[in-house]
């Protein structure tokens, strides 16, 4: 029988305590035990408002292969980058030591530092890797709207040229803030397309200061016709009839609403504004359906909830002073506040929203289907392995296809007040819970030892399959699932299991053995080349756990934001190529496709292990 490891929340959970007692990563992104989703690591880490360095080295958590940050002037009166050796300064130093550069000890520093080193191409080669850093970590310190303040300004600055640096006024500055500005579109085009005429009006503005400019400066006629470009792009993101067809489609989550037709469509990424279907519970278990845009406000929903009970007929009493109330199917309950945002993402698998009056809170149950369980043969015994992890793997890279790359960052950094949402991220991380959820659930069903050990051959055969074709999120879920204490400890069906399987999950095993900072997984990382599915919940833990121990925060903010992008990009290398997929459907593809995209699970832990001793009494 295996050593037991545990399930995916405490697997994550032994490995951030100290991180989760911050309040920056933890089981508060379940919608449970708290009302918020998890506290934001400006409050942990106000790097930019303290200046004091910290003792002790940072603990290196990234890959080995993490290239060394790119050199820049630090915020102290030395200008050589700390991360080069002493030789590399040297040279650096004598290329040129009677210029100065602006300090980046200031957000807005920073961005003037960034423009300079576009003006004049600077530090060469390095300005393409600094300039990739700010875009994909200036939501950490500087929000947006300043962003777009400074280039605005900049762009129209009439200021004094520097004394060693004369390109720096004219057109030469003019076309450096443009090249900043298109990078800074390029890069958040979609997120800047769903929120409409908030972000449509920084580049009307550019392009207006820009047009007017033109006379004085000619050479600037294509970046004008760029801006013009990309005002139009933002304004008409799509055609009237894709704007239509969006528009009148409800898109269903995994589990809040059931369409079976939908769910075989390709997902895409979510946004904010898309409409779905979801029920709310009252606490006698009836519900109310509502159709709500995803990021609407908690109080949004309940007065909808609230308009049609006042229409219900089973309704007796007017409906007084609602609360929005998550109940999971352990029975634990988060309350959400009326300014909450964008709350359906952040539900766990079983998890259902209730409104109910603040008296009937402590009353409220789990629905009863999430409470019993009825044992019987699972559908999975009519399928192939190969064809439950093709669809395995195609489902969890149109998920993770979804993520956007500044996702991470916000998740980690801003919780539930980022400007832009990290709604797939958190599909994504609910839906490794789900799979892991789901091969414990299968076995603990399943009533016939001889099917038992099938099921654990077939999972085991699964997870081998992933892992072949770089799915390694579906990969390390399957084996967390068998992990699961309520599976590992059914001593008889892993002795009905033949050696070669045992020797091929002790294999696994190693690879999800967290000891060493994950080192076994990690090595497997870089081993492989894209396209791959990494193991995400690992990814914000990185990083947050970096923040937190990383003395760079206070002394050095562009090393400290350097180590931010790499994160980010290694995400980004992960799906430079495109997964294809060689297996032809066979005629139930179908039906394993659905399947697999609506899982049903059990996520109550008592409960799993209650139905592991009806199958296995302790005494055996």
């Amino acid at each position: 029988m295996p050593a037991g490891m545990k399930p995916l929340e405490k697997f994550l959970k032994k490995q951030t305590t100290a991180l989760t007692r911050a309040g920056g990563f933890g089981d508060k992104a379940t919608g449970t035990g708290a009302s918020r989703r998890r506290a934001s690591l400006s409050r942990v880490v106000p790097f930019f408002r303290e200046t004091s360095p910290e003792s002790g080295p940072a603990r290196e958590v990234f890959s080995p292969d993490t290239e060394e940050a790119p050199c820049w002037p630090s915020a102290t009166a030395d200008i050589r980058s700390p991360s080069l050796s002493s030789d590399e300064q040297s040279s650096e130093a004598s290329l040129d030591t009677s210029w100065t550069p602006l300090p980046a000890d200031t957000p807005d520093n920073l961005a003037l530092a960034i423009l300079e080193s576009v003006a004049g191409k600077r530090y060469g080669n390095c300005t393409e890797t600094l300039l990739d850093d700010f875009m994909l970590t200036h939501p950490i310190f500087l929000a947006s709207d300043r962003f777009q303040q400074v280039l605005l300004q900049q762009f129209g600055f009439e200021g004094k040229a520097a004394e060693d640096w004369p390109c720096w006024d004219g057109a030469e500055r003019k076309q450096a803030v443009l090249s900043v500005a298109f990078r800074y579109l390029d890069t958040y085009r979609e997120l800047l397309q769903e929120e409409g005429d908030r972000s449509n009006s920084f580049p009307k503005e550019l392009y207006m200061c820009a047009v007017q400019e033109l006379s004085r400066f000619p050479e600037l006629v294509e970046d004008v016709l760029k801006l013009q470009r990309w005002t139009e792009i933002l304004q008409c993101p799509s055609s009237e009839e894709d704007q239509e067809s969006r528009r009148k489609q409800v898109r269903p989550l995994f589990r809040h609403f059931r369409r079976i037709d939908a769910c075989l469509q390709p997902r895409e990424a979510f946004r904010g504004s898309d409409e779905i279907f979801c029920r709310v519970y009252t606490p006698d278990h009836s519900y109310v359906t509502i159709r709500s845009r995803l990021s609407c406000r908690v109080g949004e929903i309940l007065a909808q909830v609230r308009e049609k009970l006042q229409y219900s007929e089973d309704q007796p009493t007017q409906p007084g002073n609602l609360l929005l109330v998550a109940v999971t199917s352990a029975g634990e309950k988060a309350v959400f506040r009326p300014s909450d945002e964008a709350v359906f993402t952040t539900l766990g698998v079983n998890t259902h929203l209730f409104a109910c009056e603040p008296s009937e809170l402590e009353n409220l149950l789990p629905l009863p289907e999430e409470i019993h369980w009825s044992p019987g043969d699972s559908k999975l015994h009519d399928m192939s392995a190969e064809e439950v992890a093709n669809q395995l793997v195609v489902f969890d890279w149109e998920l993770f296809s979804c993520v956007h790359e500044v996702e991470f960052v916000c998740y980690v950094f801003h919780g539930e007040q980022a400007r832009w949402r990290p709604l797939n991220l958190e599909l994504v991380l609910q839906r490794c819970s789900e799979v892991q959820h789901w091969v414990a659930t299968e076995i603990l069903q399943c009533q016939s030892l001889p099917k038992r050990v099938q099921l654990l051959r077939k999972f085991i055969k699964i997870a081998a399959l992933c892992k072949q074709q770089q799915d390694l999120l579906s990969f390390l879920a399957v084996v967390l699932g068998l992990d699961n204490p309520a599976v590992s400890r059914l001593r008889l069906t892993w002795e009905g299991l033949p050696g070669k399987f045992r020797k091929q999950f002790q294999q696994f095993e190693s690879i999800a053995d967290p000891s060493r900072n994950h080192k076994s997984y990690r090595d497997l990382m870089a081993s492989l080349r894209p396209p791959l599915i990494p193991f995400t919940p690992l990814s914000p833990r990185d990083l947050l756990e970096y923040c937190l121990n990383s003395h760079v925060l206070k002394t050095h903010l562009v090393c400290f934001q350097h180590k931010v992008a790499e994160m980010v990009r290694s995400i980004r290398r992960y799906r430079s190529s495109q997964l294809a997929m060689d297996a032809e459907p066979s005629p139930s593809h179908l039906q394993t496709k659905a399947y697999v995209r609506q899982l049903q699970v059990i996520d109550n832990q008592n409960l799993l292990f209650d139905m592991s001793c009806k199958l296995e009494p302790k005494d055996m």
